[in-house]
């Protein structure tokens, strides 16, 4: 069941960014057919003053294209290199929205978050050095620095060595990972468990000496 204040989620989960992206709008078609529009981009129409709400329409359009493509059930050499390309456009919108749309506006944390923040410097829990403030709520700034935005770039590779997103999930990445660890580990031929820098660092030189080999 979507929620009816996105604002109010908690512990959102990818599912959940996709329907906030893929809203239904329900209209009539020629009074005849009920049709169920899915795009999120008439809901936002018209919310921001005219030169930010072209940037906000943008970013939309160009977050539901990368999102059509990167759920692609068949994919080929041509999906994959647009899907990058659409990638790069993509990030060049958002840090077009984070300077320009994002610094126009004065935002703040939500109520929740203000009561949950008092809360845990109640309890003591806050943080060490983080005071508290004022009965105000805090400012908070648009975030690109996030395992989200870090990890869209990693999906055409991902696609490349794994298959198409329908066709594995975090237990199947977790589980190859788990066997690579354990074999870096037996080719190393110590008989306590290194560190996982110097299994990584190890396997990175040992890739270099062979590639220099090679040349």
């Amino acid at each position: 069941m979507f929620a009816s204040n996105t604002s109010e989620m908690k512990r959102v989960a990818a599912r959940d960014f996709e329907d906030i992206l893929q809203v239904n709008i329900p209209f009539s078609y020629i009074q005849l057919t009920d049709v169920s529009l899915q795009c999120a981009i008439p809901v936002f129409e018209g919310l921001f003053p005219t030169a930010h709400d072209t940037t906000m329409q943008t970013l939309l359009y160009r977050f539901a294209q990368w999102h059509a493509l990167a759920k692609l059930r068949i994919h080929s050499e041509s999906t994959l290199d647009f899907l990058e390309e659409t990638f790069k456009i993509l990030s060049r919108q958002l840090r077009k929205f984070r300077d320009t749309t994002c610094t126009a506006f004065n935002t703040v944390e939500l109520p929740k978050e203000k009561a949950a923040r008092r809360r845990r410097f109640t309890q003591g829990t806050e943080p060490h050095g983080v005071a508290l403030e004022s009965n105000g709520p805090r400012t908070r700034r648009f975030n690109m620095s996030t395992y989200k935005f870090h990890a869209m770039g990693d999906y055409v590779p991902t696609i490349k060595l794994f298959g198409t997103t329908d066709s594995f999930t975090t237990q199947t990445v977790s589980f190859i990972f788990f066997v690579k660890f354990k074999d870096l580990c037996c080719s190393i031929g110590r008989t306590r468990s290194p560190s996982l820098e110097v299994i990584l660092s190890t396997n990175l030189q040992a890739r270099h000496t062979s590639t220099a080999s090679q040349t």
